[in-house]
């Protein structure tokens, strides 16, 4: 069938799997052509593994340290005349890649939070690895949370914290710039998004991973995070998602006393602004991404994922000298070029004057609409998109 992108929202509807094959091998492509990470992780874990920094991760990993990778998600696959979503291709994409290149790859289809899927995920790991996992990376990002002990269903939300907040926003499809006011989170609505997008869950897989003895001497986790700059502090960093990365933190800090005992470490990398699906979706957030887009590539300091990613392993997580450089608060910040100064106050002073008649001019409004239907592979390089495509595709290991 021929595939056209269906937006709604923030999302896609559809996506196409050749463009998603394409966007994985580019990425792979980037990685093997970098020095390799001689001394990173063999066995990995990935949690939300399907897109974004979670491929880049399992990409970084198998193809730079020539790790063996399980990776969880929960994506869809195709019904009909309906595509899988984007998560899905990018996997199949994956592990065909990685089967080609003789590394062990497989793959967990669920819902990471329950007990049941840590549980597949022990027994497939004591079964194919029998231990030695020695990086989980945590990096699932889900608007709910059936928690596992209770069975209650939480919803996050994107809200400021105390009073309304009111800031330019834009449609990133139209390019209309307009104001916009949203409500301060309840008491409730605060607490539901820390439940959802806090640390506990974090914990609890490595928990169960420690009580199974998989995890290796010297074991590393790592969590991603974002924290931005003052323009966005309202809705992000001092709003509910914020309160959800303290949270976070303190859990990078329970987890480094828990796994002392093996010798482990736990951090929290706090990265770039980049077009996700999870960004896309926060008021304010699309029109500074489109901002740092233009001031980045002007100053040739932009990075995608991949390139975060495998800079966060090469250069700080499995550095030569084993020395993993961090912050006055114990943060890795690999969004250092973003929140350089000067990067900074050029975006400051272009977000004061952006509005409709010079929106094209002062952003990159066509870089960020490009990255966000490159997420569901449409607009990508190298693609017939007149040629029809087999929806169905499988994933390896789930077969």
């Amino acid at each position: 069938m021929l595939i056209e992108p269906k937006v709604r929202g923030y999302i896609c509807t559809t996506a196409h799997p050749a463009g998603c094959f394409r966007n994985v091998l580019d990425q792979i492509k980037y990685v093997t052509t970098q020095r390799p990470i001689a001394t990173g992780p063999k066995k990995v874990l990935v949690l939300g593994a399907s897109a974004g920094y979670g491929m880049s991760s399992r990409i970084v990993a198998a193809f730079g340290a020539k790790a063996k990778t399980i990776g969880l998600f929960f994506e869809r696959p195709a019904d009909g005349k309906r595509t899988a979503s984007a998560g899905w291709y990018n996997t199949a994409a994956f592990e065909q890649a990685a089967s080609r290149a003789g590394l062990y790859a497989k793959s967990i289809n669920g819902d990471a939070f329950s007990d049941q899927i840590k549980q597949k995920t022990i027994d497939l790991i004591q079964q194919d690895w029998g231990g030695g996992v020695d990086l989980v990376v945590y990096s699932l990002a889900s608007p709910r949370r059936t928690h596992p002990r209770t069975g209650d269903l939480f919803h996050s939300v994107l809200k400021p914290i105390g009073q309304v907040y009111t800031s330019k926003t834009i449609d990133v499809m139209t390019g209309h710039v307009s104001d916009v006011g949203i409500d301060p989170a309840t008491p409730k609505e605060i607490d539901d998004t820390v439940t959802v997008m806090g640390g506990e869950d974090w914990v609890m897989w490595i928990d169960a991973l420690l009580d199974a003895k998989l995890l290796a001497k010297g074991v590393k986790t790592v969590a991603y995070s974002y924290i931005g700059p003052a323009l966005t502090e309202p809705i992000y960093s001092k709003g509910t998602i914020g309160q959800a990365k303290k949270h976070l933190e303190e859990a990078s800090k329970i987890l480094k006393e828990k796994l002392s005992i093996i010798s482990g470490e736990a951090f929290i990398s706090v990265n770039k602004a980049l077009v996700t699906q999870a960004s896309a979706a926060i008021p304010v957030v699309p029109l500074y991404i489109s901002l740092i887009y233009k001031v980045m590539k002007e100053k040739n300091m932009h990075e995608g994922c991949i390139e975060q990613i495998y800079r966060l392993c090469a250069d700080f997580l499995y550095r030569k000298d084993g020395h993993v450089p961090v912050d006055a608060t114990g943060l890795i910040r690999i969004d250092d070029w973003e929140m350089c100064e000067d990067v900074q106050q050029t975006v400051s002073a272009l977000w004061s004057k952006v509005n409709d008649g010079n929106v094209d001019m002062l952003t990159d409004l066509t870089g960020y609409r490009r990255d966000f239907y490159k997420l569901f592979g449409f607009e990508v390089e190298e693609v017939d998109y007149g040629k029809t495509s087999v929806v169905d595709v499988a994933i390896p290991s789930l077969e």
